[in-house]
C-alpha cells in the first residue's frame, strides 16, 4: 500500500498503453489475430513491443493489396472496403481460422479473439480526413460464445502519420477495455479515449453484441458518446441498434421534428404526417429518398438538471416501437442542426416546428455567441433548401389560433420574419386535427406519474399500454392497483 500525504485525493490512474499491452501479452489464456487495414499495422506494433507477445499474438494480417483483400474476405457489391459489412467479415473469417486452426482439445484454456480495423485516412489533398471501422470479437471465457464490441471513427487530425498513431492507441484501448472492462461497458466508451485527446478522433457509433452484453442497450452506449463529447449526434434505428449518420443521410431528402417526446402524443404524430404530405409533394422530393427523423437534443435531456438514463430509454423505446429512426444531438440551436445534416446531403430538408419554436428562434439571445449574432445563424439555417413547415397553436388566454399569419416575433425581428415569410420558409400546416392542440406533454406525464386516468387517448396507439406495462415516466403501477 503507498504512503498517502495530507490533502491527497483518490484518482483513477490510467495505465500506459505499454502496460496495457503487456498486462494482455503475459495473460496465458488471451489468444488471438490481427487484421489492420488501411493505417498500417499500428496496434498490433503496441503488443509488439511491450514483449512476450508469442503468447498473444497467433497472426497479424494487413491485405492492403484490393485483390488479396477479396481474396480473403471476399468481393463487396458495392466495391467499397471501409464498411461495417467489411468489418464484421474480417472479423468473423479471422475467428473461424482461429478455431479451425487451433483445435480445443490442443488449446482448452484459451480465450480466443481477434481484433480487426479498415480505415481511409486523410487524402493527399488534405478534403476527406478520413474514416474507419474498428472492432473485436472475443470471448470471456473458454469455449464461450463470442462477444462483439464494434465502432466508427472519424479522424480530425490532418497528417497521414498523427491519423495512424491515434489508430493504434485506441487500438490498444479497446482490445485491454473487452477484456478487463467488459463488466463495466458504459465505462468502456470513456476508456476508448485513454491517452487521446478528444479533438484527434471522433466515434460516432459503437454497438455491443453477444453472451457478455445482452442486457446492454446500445441506445444508452450512444447516449454515452454524446454525453462524454466523443460525437455531437448519434442515429438509432427502430431495432434499436445505432445506425451511421452519414449512411443513413447521405444525398437523402429529411424531414425532421425535434421535440421532447416525453411521451410521444398524437400531436407529434399529427405533425410528422400532415408535414410529411407537404414535404413529399415538394419538386424532387421522393418517398423512397426520404428520411423522417425524430431528433431529442441534449439540452432537453438535461433540462432536470442531470442526465436521467431511465428516462431517455423510456422515450427511445416508445419512439422505435413506432418504427421511427431517432437521432440524438448535441445541437440546441436549430441552425446547427441544418448545418450537421448539411454535411452529408444537398437534397431538400425540412424541419417541423410548433409556433413557440419558431417564436424562439426569433430570439437574438440564442445567438450572443456568434460574431454575426441572429444574421449569421440565419444565414446557416436558410441558406440551402430548407422550409419550416408549421403546426398552429391554441392560444390559452384568446383561445385564437395562431398561424404563420398572425405570430408574434419580438418588434426588432419584424421584418426579418418577413422576409423568411415571403420567400416561403414557412410554411403553414392548415389541415390538422383540432382537438390535438390542446394536448400538453407535460400535463401527460404529471397524470402518468400520478397514475390517474384519461391520458391515454392522448397517445398513439399501443403507447399507453407500453406505459403501464413497463412502469415508464414514473407511472404509478400502487395508485393503479388501489384504484382497480
Amino acid at each position: 500500500m503507498g504512503t498517502y500525504i495530507l490533502g491527497d485525493r483518490d484518482f483513477e490512474e490510467i495505465p500506459s498503453l505499454s502496460a496495457k499491452a503487456l498486462r494482455i501479452n503475459l495473460n496465458k489464456h488471451i489468444y488471438g489475430t490481427f487484421s489492420e487495414i488501411g493505417a498500417g499495422q499500428e496496434t498490433v506494433r503496441y503488443f509488439f513491443r511491450a514483449g512476450g507477445a508469442s503468447g498473444t499474438i497467433a497472426k497479424a494480417v494487413s491485405a492492403y493489396d484490393k485483390n488479396f483483400s477479396d481474396a480473403l474476405y471476399g468481393a463487396e457489391k458495392d466495391g467499397r472496403y471501409v464498411t461495417e459489412g467489411r468489418l464484421k467479415k474480417m472479423l468473423s473469417h479471422e475467428i473461424k481460422l482461429l478455431e479451425e486452426r487451433l483445435p480445443r482439445d490442443k488449446y482448452p484454456d484459451k480465450l480466443f479473439f481477434t481484433y480487426a480495423n479498415t480505415v481511409t485516412t486523410i487524402d493527399f489533398a488534405k478534403r476527406y480526413k478520413g474514416h474507419g471501422w474498428v472492432g473485436i470479437r472475443f470471448q470471456s471465457e473458454p469455449e464461450g460464445g463470442y462477444n462483439d464490441i464494434i465502432l466508427h471513427i472519424r479522424f480530425h487530425q490532418t497528417e497521414t502519420r498523427a491519423q495512424q498513431e491515434t489508430l493504434g492507441k485506441l487500438g490498444v484501448n479497446l482490445i485491454h477495455s473487452a477484456f478487463y472492462k467488459a463488466d463495466k461497458p458504459q465505462r468502456i466508451v470513456k476508456y476508448l479515449y485513454d491517452h487521446i485527446d478528444k479533438d484527434l478522433i471522433e466515434i460516432d457509433l459503437i454497438n455491443f453484441s453477444g453472451p457478455k452484453f445482452a442486457n446492454v442497450d446500445n441506445r444508452l452506449m450512444s447516449l454515452q458518446l454524446i454525453k462524454n463529447g466523443m460525437t455531437e449526434a448519434v442515429m438509432f434505428a427502430p431495432d434499436g441498434n445505432n445506425q451511421l449518420p452519414a449512411e443513413q443521410l447521405y444525398k437523402k431528402n429529411i424531414l425532421t421534428l425535434r421535440g421532447s417526446f416525453r411521451p410521444v402524443t398524437n400531436v407529434n404524430i399529427d405533425m410528422l404526417e400532415r408535414s410529411l404530405q407537404l414535404f413529399l409533394a415538394e419538386k424532387g422530393v421522393e418517398k423512397d429518398n426520404t428520411q423522417v427523423i425524430f431528433e431529442i437534443t441534449l439540452s432537453n435531456l438535461l433540462a432536470s438538471g442531470e442526465l436521467d438514463e431511465q428516462d431517455f430509454l423510456d422515450r427511445a423505446r416508445i419512439l422505435c416501437s413506432l418504427g421511427y429512426k431517432v437521432l440524438i444531438s448535441n445541437f440546441k440551436e436549430y441552425y446547427r442542426l441544418a448545418e450537421y445534416f448539411s454535411n452529408y446531403t444537398k437534397a431538400q430538408m425540412g424541419m417541423v416546428m410548433g409556433v413557440d419554436n419558431l417564436i424562439a428562434i426569433f430570439e437574438e439571445e440564442y445567438y450572443t455567441h456568434l460574431s454575426g449574432g441572429i444574421l449569421e445563424a440565419f444565414g446557416k439555417l436558410f441558406y440551402r433548401d430548407i422550409k419550416i413547415y408549421l403546426y398552429p397553436m391554441r392560444d390559452k388566454q384568446t383561445g385564437q389560433i395562431v398561424t404563420s399569419n398572425n405570430i408574434h416575433v419580438s418588434p426588432r425581428m419584424k421584418e426579418l420574419y418577413k422576409f423568411f415569410k415571403f420567400n416561403e420558409k414557412v410554411v403553414d400546416i392548415k389541415e390538422y386535427d383540432a382537438k390535438n392542440l390542446d394536448v400538453r406533454s407535460r400535463e401527460i406525464v404529471q397524470k402518468i406519474k400520478r397514475g390517474e386516468e384519461g391520458w391515454q387517448s392522448a397517445l398513439p396507439k399501443g403507447v399507453a399500454e407500453m406505459i403501464e406495462k413497463n412502469g415508464y415516466f414514473g407511472w404509478n403501477k400502487e395508485k393503479e392497483a388501489e384504484d382497480k
